[in-house]
């Protein structure tokens, strides 16, 4: 079993690159299927996520090509099946984003119900109602969304709540309606705004994306592109909190600190500097945290994908804080991982009150998702002692060549196979 064993106690110090962002280039990758001629995106995350997808979408018979670790040259001429094989889509949720794009270009897709973290429920039905106010007729069975349209048609759609999938799958399938389709309450996030920047590059005419209304103009067809992913917004905020939890000073690389700003905003309020320059952020802490409280919200709010991590700095801070998670409500799981490092932290129903301590205790604990194992990596970096973490394979799933760099930064960590492999790692760092 494959395990991160960590010794704490470093400051991190130095400079980070960030990937592109895990989340756009799972919608960018599904809609590059809707053009017949050569799609080529660089700044791609190589992370279990991405190659699960790609490997999703040669299962249908698109060309797809693997230029080098960042880039792929994506071709959907010689699709042959609209069906996605359940043993894919279980792996990730986004998978399902291959139904808008199907649908959106050959009119039919066959999906399983989709999987990824526990992190809460994560109902689809706006998606679906999307696809049903498109002209598409949609049926659920033996675990297969199964979605079927003559034609689709423009339509004025308005999400019951503000969804990021749905935003982006109603705005795949709607690229090649008939007419002109509006979006209202769509979700304004980065990566919805580099999905339709991706589109508009094929070919599409899609406006408003980063508003709450988005308007789309089908067209016939979709030609080639080449496109660069946006840098992850999420990678970048996890490196700030590990700077401002092991009382480090890194400076992080090619970022938007636009889409960076609530975040900058939460760690200044905890006594961290933070400079904002052109493409990249640099984040100091000395001495102890100040507590704060911190509620998750969409886009431009406090990212819920950022809770655990800011938790993880917040339970070191002199003082006490409430964390209210309003988007997933099984996204605390980690406390009680976080508990056994010595953390004092009490979770009531969607807030968790958090004491700070001085410094964690190096301990086993295992990741329960993506967000909360990439949490407890900078707790152990924060910890007297060793930590080893189970259920890394969450992690590598949102992250690229993590370990290798927290070790540039001076972090001691080590991806290790059994217990022979933790012993070599102490006696090496002894």
């Amino acid at each position: 079993m494959r395990q991160y064993v960590i010794k704490g106690g470093n400051p991190l110090v130095g400079d980070v690159t960030i990937s592109g962002a895990k989340n756009a280039a799972l919608g960018i990758l599904a809609a590059a299927i809707m053009s017949d001629e050569d799609v080529l995106i660089d700044n791609l995350p190589d992370v279990s996520d991405i190659n699960v997808l790609l490997q999703a979408i040669a299962s249908t018979g698109a060309k797809v090509v693997r230029v080098d670790r960042n880039t792929v040259k994506i071709n959907g001429k010689s699709i042959r099946s609209y069906r996605i094989d359940d043993c894919f889509i279980r792996k990730i949720r986004a998978s399902y984003y291959l139904l808008g794009a199907l649908l959106g270009k050959y009119k039919e897709a066959e999906v399983s119900l989709p999987g990824g973290c526990n992190i809460g429920s994560r109902p689809i039905d706006q998606h679906l109602k999307g696809f049903k106010a498109l002209g598409a007729h949609v049926e659920i069975e033996n675990g297969m969304i199964m979605a079927k349209a003559e034609h689709l048609r423009a339509r004025h759609i308005y999400l019951d709540m503000v969804s990021v999938g749905a935003t982006i799958n109603i705005m795949m399938a709607a690229v090649m309606a008939e007419g002109r389709t509006i979006i209202e309450n769509a979700a304004k996030e980065p990566h919805v705004v580099d999905v339709a920047n991706f589109l508009n590059s094929m070919g599409a005419d899609v406006k408003g994306a980063g508003t709450d209304v988005i308007r789309i103009r089908g067209v016939q067809k979709l030609h080639g592109s080449e496109y660069t992913i946006i840098p992850d917004q999420i990678e970048a905020g996890t490196f700030m909190c590990a700077a401002v939890a092991t009382r480090g000073d890194i400076t992080i690389r090619k970022v938007i600190p636009k889409h960076l700003e609530s975040i900058s905003a939460k760690l200044e309020e905890m006594g961290a500097f933070v400079d904002e320059m052109d493409d990249s952020v640099r984040v100091v802490a000395e001495g102890r945290l100040h507590p704060t409280n911190v509620k998750t919200l969409p886009y431009p709010g406090f990212p819920t994908d950022m809770q655990p991590q800011t938790a993880i700095a917040l339970a070191l801070a002199d003082g006490t804080s409430v964390v209210t998670e309003s988007i997933f409500e099984n996204r605390f799981k980690y406390m009680d991982e976080l508990a056994r490092m010595g953390a004092r932290v009490k979770v009531e129903g969607n807030s968790a009150i958090i004491t700070g301590i001085k410094q964690y205790k190096g301990a086993h604990v295992s990741a329960p998702d993506l967000r909360a194992g990439a949490a407890l990596v900078i707790a152990g970096l924060a910890a007297d002692g060793y930590t080893t973490i189970d259920g890394i394979e969450y992690i590598q799933r949102g992250y690229e060549n993590f370990d290798g760099k927290i070790r540039s930064l001076g972090g001691c960590i080590e991806l290790v196979e059994d217990d022979k492999d933790i012993q070599k790692f102490k006696l090496k760092i002894s």
